[in-house]
Order: C-alpha cells, then structure tokens, then sequence
C-alpha cells in the first residue's frame, strides 16, 4: 500500500540541475543541437520544395559572399550586440529588462532632435559628439524609470520595462506624424533624412559604429568581472539581503545599473539612425532589443561570447533575407526555419544545466530503487 501511494506521488519525470557536466559533453550537447536543427529545418525546406543543401549555401552566400554582402551583416550586428551588452548587467543582477527596445528608440529619438535641428550650427564632429550624448542621457533615464519605481515601491520591472517600450514607440508616431514631419515628403508622413553632417563615418565601407561596440564589449568585460560596481552587480544579483547586509545601497545600485543599461541602448539608437538608417521612423529599434535576449541568455552574459551570438544572428538576419529573393520563399516561411534554429540553440541550454529523470514503471519506495534513471 505504501508503494503504491509512493509511486503516485512520485511524478513519472523530474528535473535535476546538472553539476558535474564537463566542457567538452556541453559542446557535445551544443553541436548535436546545431545538427537537429539543420535536419528540422532541412525537412521544412523540402517541404517547402527546395533542396536544402542550396538553401543553407545561399544563406552563407547571401550574408558572406562577399565585401558588400559582409558589409551589411555587420551592420545587422552592430546594434544586436550592442542592446545584449547593454541588458547584461540588469540581467546579472536579476532586474529583468525587457526595455532595450525602448530606451534604443529613446536613444534614437534624442539623438534625432540634435541632427533636425542642429544639423547646419555645429561642425560635424561636435555634432555627432552631442547627437551620442543625447542619445545616452536619455536612453539612460528612459532605463532609469523603471528602476526608480522598482527600488521605490518594488514594482515589476519586467512588465514596466514592457510596457515603456510601446510608449517611446507611440512618442516616435506622434513625433512623426506631427512637429517632425517633413513638410517635402510625398504624401506619407516621415521624418527628413539626416544632412551629411549628422552621419556617421565610415571605417572599411561600415560606419564606425563596430569600433565603438567592440570597445564597449571590452569594456563591460572588465567592469562586469573586475570593477567594484561589477561586484555589487553580482551580490545584489545572488541575494538583496546579503547585500544589503554587507552595508549596499541596494537601491541606488539598482538605479545605477539600469541608468547604464538604458544608456548603452540609447547609444544604439544613436548608431542605427547616424549610421545605419540616416533618419528616424518606426523601425528604428526593429525588435532588436528582443532578439538580444537571446543573445544575452545563450552567452550567459558573456561579452566576448556576445560578439559569436550577434554574428550567427546577424548571418541568419540577412541569409534569410537572401533566399527570399533567391528561391522566392516567403518571409514568414524565412523566419519559422531562423526560429527552428534558435529554438534548437536555446533549447541545448536546458540539457546542458538540467536532466531528465525517469520513474521506474514499477517504482519501488524510497531507498529501494525508487529513484528513476535518466
């Protein structure tokens, strides 16, 4: 009878995290998920009607066949890397930050005022220089809100920071549709394109914007893992109590940290409307603040692991741009095999931190057999 009762409660499958697993079963792990993921998706492709071995090696084509193509997959990186090193630190510290599409839109949209409106007064290098400062300032109060309201009345944060980013995206609307508008555009309401002066430069045919997210990738690397503020980050990100017990100001680290983390994504909306797309509209921030989520979560906040994520992501933005035109695959069918990859990416994370455990189907009591195999 006590068996019985036993194997009822007993759950026919249970977690256990992982803590012995060697580096070279997780890469094991990680590069079984890479070849599922090209076989689902090869199965999708022949569905689709195509051969797959064509359609991979026009992805590859079309993102690094050459100088042009190459060119305008780093600029698909740029900003991806940016937003996932600019959500880092939040995340360290376990404040959830689902806002980097709005402070990046925020960055952009103070970054833009400069260049309408100062565009002919300021030489170009002031310019640029106070278009950067604008967009930091206020992506980083955007960041700033919800961390006031968090440290203040311990809201939820991941809702806040959610919510904000529709409303920097309806602040771009009005701005667009109203005192921005541009009076010569034909008939649709945009905003006017930047004058030379409020562009950036470019370094080998990209704007320089890969120089400032390489130095901002060093950058963090070293404040994460060596600076006193990168250690406050990681003890408030373990235990509120023990920090504060340690004699933190747990509410102005939370501040501080979301102020950095919203204006390093300002400044990739700075990047992507000076460097990138010449002017401001709705999608300026293009989900990126999303996708580097992802980016962020498969690096384990990483820097440096940061900088192979945006790349593969990067390749497979514009490779899936690539056989839209080349094998006529629509776009929606474009983004299923991207996510089938990135599900299968993510998805071996799971298995490298947790296992499976399985009841034996004559499950005996504790201590007698009762605990399952894998």
């Amino acid at each position: 009878m006590t068996e019985h009762k036993h194997s009822q409660r007993e759950p026919l499958i249970r977690l256990a995290k992982r803590e012995d697993l060697s580096r070279g079963k997780k890469w094991a792990i990680r590069l079984g998920a890479i070849v599922l993921a090209l076989a689902v998706g090869s199965l999708f492709i022949l569905v689709l009607g195509h051969n797959p071995l064509a359609v991979y090696k026009e992805i590859l084509t079309g993102s690094l066949g050459g100088p042009s193509v190459r060119r305008v997959t780093v600029r698909v990186a740029i900003p991806l890397l940016g937003a996932a090193l600019a959500i880092a630190p939040a995340f360290k510290m376990k404040f959830w930050n689902i806002g980097a599409e709005g402070q990046i839109m925020a960055g952009a949209i103070g970054a833009t005022y400069f260049a309408l409106y100062w565009g002919e007064a300021l030489p170009k290098p002031a310019l640029l220089l106070v278009m950067a400062l604008a967009s930091i300032v206020v992506g980083g109060v955007w960041g700033l809100i919800p961390a006031f309201f968090k440290a203040r009345w311990g809201t939820n944060e991941t809702l806040f920071t959610l919510m904000l980013n529709y409303i920097a995206l309806g602040i771009e609307s009005y701005l667009q549709n109203g005192p921005w508008k541009d009076p010569s555009g034909t008939g649709f309401p945009i905003i006017a394109m930047f004058g030379q002066n409020a562009r950036l430069p470019k370094v080998f045919g990209v704007h320089v914007g890969w120089i400032i997210v390489l130095a901002l990738t060093v950058g963090m690397f070293v404040y994460m893992k060596y600076s006193k503020h990168g250690y406050e980050i990681s003890v408030v990100g373990e235990s509120q109590r023990t920090a504060r017990y340690a004699g933190m100001n747990v509410s102005k680290i939370i501040m501080r940290t979301m102020f950095l983390s919203g204006a390093i994504a300002g400044l990739m909306g700075f990047l992507v409307v000076s460097g990138a797309d010449y002017t401001l509209n709705a999608g300026t921030s293009g989900g990126v603040g999303f996708t580097a989520i992802i980016v962020a979560w498969l690096a384990h906040l990483n820097p440096f692991a940061m900088v192979l994520i945006a790349a593969l992501l990067a390749v497979l933005t514009k490779g899936s741009n690539a056989i839209q035109t080349s094998f006529k695959i629509p776009a929606s069918a474009a983004d299923v095999l991207s996510a089938i990859i990135l599900f299968f990416m993510l998805g071996c994370e799971f298995f490298i931190n947790y296992r499976l455990i399985f009841r034996h189907s004559g499950s005996a009591a504790p201590g007698k057999g009762g605990e399952g195999h894998e």
